[in-house]
């Protein structure tokens, strides 16, 4: 059973309010640019193994994708986890195109496409750290001490990939193409045959994994060494984009291609919880959009779906689900 839906990555959502919230003339804004690119084709490869995750037995697996677990000033981000009463199983997933090379000898990950050659992460090294991240985090939470195993899945069809180095015959085994994908999994079940959590274990398990599951703002902040001043702030127009609107005749005014919008604030809002905080005073929303009314910024905040807490200038509002 889905035990959370997929939807777009908190990363790749990240990456794209960036993108809206930086000067086109930020030093990074290429590379973001490069980053949100890539992770919107693994995205699609994602969801292209959809087809075979619904093969699956829904009593038996329970399936989280998109996790983002907290890791001190890291993230663990892992594309789907699969969880049984026997094993888990980290599935990373790599929608890439032309020849892909794991060299277990010198720990490298090679894409030749077009005649050009690009190195990227590890991924067997990437899932390695995400096994022990699982593993500590069940001793942790006094979970008993299942099976954390991985597979690294290629979901481009067209892909082709091989293993190379005196260690290939342990990668092997770890990667795979899509449609064999459900093949790996059987095998992985033929292998860890003795149940070792209970009904209760995995209900907890799952809450504990969807409470820690948080956006990584910090981290990818902190890797393109953006600042919270570096932010653009103002509504945007959700026609034209132009940055930023002003309030007129009780809506959202554009001056550029001079139209109107009721809820223009509803995207502005996003942004914020994405790149600055998962809650926001009446006060914040007001400075993020520009707006000089607290009664206006008040109306605008309690008709957006929000739950709040605390009261007067302690009340602060928060999204009721994120992604929103």
């Amino acid at each position: 059973m889905i035990i959370k839906e997929r939807s777009i990555p908190l990363r790749l959502l990240i990456l794209q309010a960036l993108l809206r919230r930086l000067p086109l003339s930020h030093e990074k804004y290429q590379q973001i640019s490069e980053e949100a690119g890539r992770r919107s084709a693994g995205y699609q490869g994602e969801k292209a193994l959809d087809y075979y995750y619904r093969s699956l037995p829904q009593q038996k697996y329970m399936i989280f994708h998109d996790l983002n677990l907290p890791d001190g000033d890291y993230n663990c981000q892992i594309d789907t986890f699969l969880l049984t009463p026997e094993f888990g199983l980290i599935i990373d997933v790599k929608n890439m195109a032309g020849k892909l090379t794991f060299d277990t000898d010198n720990e490298q990950f090679i894409q030749n496409n077009n005649d050009k050659e690009k190195g990227y992460d590890y991924p067997i090294a990437q899932a390695e750290r995400h096994k022990k991240y699982i593993q500590e985090l069940l001793r942790a939470h006094h979970f008993p001490p299942i099976p954390i195993v991985y597979l690294v899945v290629i979901s481009n069809s067209y892909a082709s990939y091989i293993v190379t180095g005196k260690n290939s015959y342990k990668v092997k085994p770890r990667i795979c193409k899509a449609d064999v994908m459900l093949n790996r999994i059987e095998q992985v079940e033929k292998t860890f045959t003795e149940p070792i959590l209970n009904k209760k274990d995995l209900r907890k398990l799952g809450r504990l994994l969807l409470k820690m599951n948080t956006p990584p703002t910090i981290q990818i902040l902190k890797k393109y060494g953006i600042q919270k001043t570096d932010l653009l702030t103002g509504v945007h127009c959700p026609f034209c984009k132009h940055l930023h609107l002003i309030r007129k005749k009780q809506q959202w005014y554009c001056t550029s291609c001079d139209s109107y919008s009721k809820d223009a604030h509803i995207n502005a809002l996003m942004d914020y919880f994405l790149l600055v905080d998962l809650k926001i005073t009446n006060q914040q929303f007001r400075e993020f959009v520009r707006l000089k009314s607290p009664y206006i910024s008040k109306r605008l905040l309690q008709s957006s779906s929000l739950q709040y807490l605390g009261t007067n200038r302690y009340r602060f509002y928060t999204p009721k689900a994120f992604p929103w």
